[in-house]
């Protein structure tokens, strides 16, 4: 199982990827391969706002629906166009193509409250 290291997680398995004020976020690894052959994922627009911890979109596999919560508070600033036609990209590559939205973070100090790469696979141990 893939967890990479320069990344944060949250218990719900998203990743998050920080790179100044913006955030990228996805599924983990663990999650993708828990939900199976995913075929379909609602993203919200561009310009629209997430909250910690609350949910912003569901991801639909072949055997189940579940939300998707957001890490951090922001403002969607991309959103990843290629899932819409080819929401397999997350099975294949979550930490790369299969990337969800963009954010430009709102609270950075939330980012301590998400798990590190350690933390993260001591709880799916």
């Amino acid at each position: 199982m893939n967890i990479p290291a320069d990344l944060r997680y949250t218990p719900e398995h998203e990743w998050v990827r920080i790179e100044g004020e913006t955030a990228t976020i996805g599924v983990t690894d663990y999650a993708q391969g828990e939900l199976g052959d995913i075929v379909f994922v609602e993203l919200p627009a561009v310009n629209a706002t997430t909250t910690q911890t609350q949910p912003f979109g569901a991801i639909e596999a072949v055997k189940t629906v579940s939300e998707l919560f957001a890490p951090l508070s922001g403002t969607i600033i991309a959103v990843n166009a290629k899932l819409g036609e080819r929401a397999e990209l997350i099975n294949q590559d979550p930490y790369g193509e299969g990337w969800l939205i963009k954010i430009k973070l709102a609270n950075q100090d939330e980012v301590k409250k998400l798990l590190s790469a350690e933390e993260y696979q001591k709880q799916i141990a």
